[in-house]
């Protein structure tokens, strides 16, 4: 891929994906990954509960044995919580759960993005709305001077496959990138300032603007409105899930 796909020249660099995660990816120190809806907000509720999670590509029969063989719950889709399955992408269920300490988590996008990234040998952390403060203070004490970060907005899917880019991966990348740049970070990308911006300009009201996007009117007209709500908690945690081996495990932010 043509070298300035990588925005290798900057400090802070973002794009969406898992072709723009390839490539802004290389070479940067940390990688955050940002799923708002639904992906990094039910891990970091995980987080907060220290339970270790493991991202898994495949919602499928593979995830069932994956789960097994790890001693996990398999998280499942929002509509297929009964008898058995009682821990769903939902944040309100991982919230309530009894007695959690690993889960599986699918996901076509998020988890997808984090396991080709640590494969490649990338620090993989997962940034929320909920933790993006917290993040980037731990990012700030760990990455050395001039060291790059690479800003993951996964996005969602067309039917057909292809990538839609979401508002809430925009915001919870911009709430991110913006922490970093509050902590004294320089040289970020115009596509990472684009992200800030896009934060700056709706922080003071990021539960209704939640609320409005697509993806949060998507779920709210499901009945999981207290999922957006949750995703919404903007730095209400102080926990960053960092992808060590397989699985990842929280560690303090602040």
């Amino acid at each position: 891929m043509t070298g300035f796909y990588g925005q290798a020249e900057y400090r802070v660099r973002c794009d969406w994906g898992p072709a723009g995660a390839d490539a802004i990816g290389a070479g940067a120190s940390v990688v955050a990954v940002v799923d708002v809806l639904s992906f990094t907000t039910a891990l970091t509720v995980a987080a907060d509960r220290g339970v270790e999670v493991f991202p898994y590509r495949w919602r499928d029969e593979r995830a069932v044995a994956f789960a097994e063989s790890r001693g996990a719950v398999l998280v499942v889709g929002r509509s297929q919580v009964g008898p058995g399955r009682p821990v769903s992408l939902s944040p309100v269920t991982i919230r309530s759960a009894q007695a959690l300490e690993r889960l599986v988590l699918p996901s076509p996008n998020g988890s997808t993005i984090a396991r080709r990234l640590s494969e490649a040998g990338a620090t993989v952390i997962g940034v929320s709305l909920r933790n993006a403060g917290a993040a980037a203070s731990w990012t700030a004490a760990r990455v050395a001077d001039g060291a790059a970060v690479a800003v993951v907005a996964s996005g969602e899917r067309w039917p057909d496959g292809s990538l839609r880019p979401a508002a809430e991966d925009l915001w919870g990348a911009g709430a991110y990138i913006q922490g970093l740049i509050d902590l004294g970070f320089a040289g970020s990308s115009p596509e990472a300032e684009m992200a800030a911006v896009a934060y700056r300009n709706v922080r003071a009201d990021i539960r209704s603007v939640l609320l409005d996007c697509v993806g949060g009117r998507e779920l709210a007209e499901q009945g999981f409105t207290r999922d957006v709500e949750i995703a919404a908690e903007a730095d209400a945690g102080d926990v960053v899930p960092v992808l060590t081996g397989e699985s990842f495990r929280p560690v303090s932010g602040r």
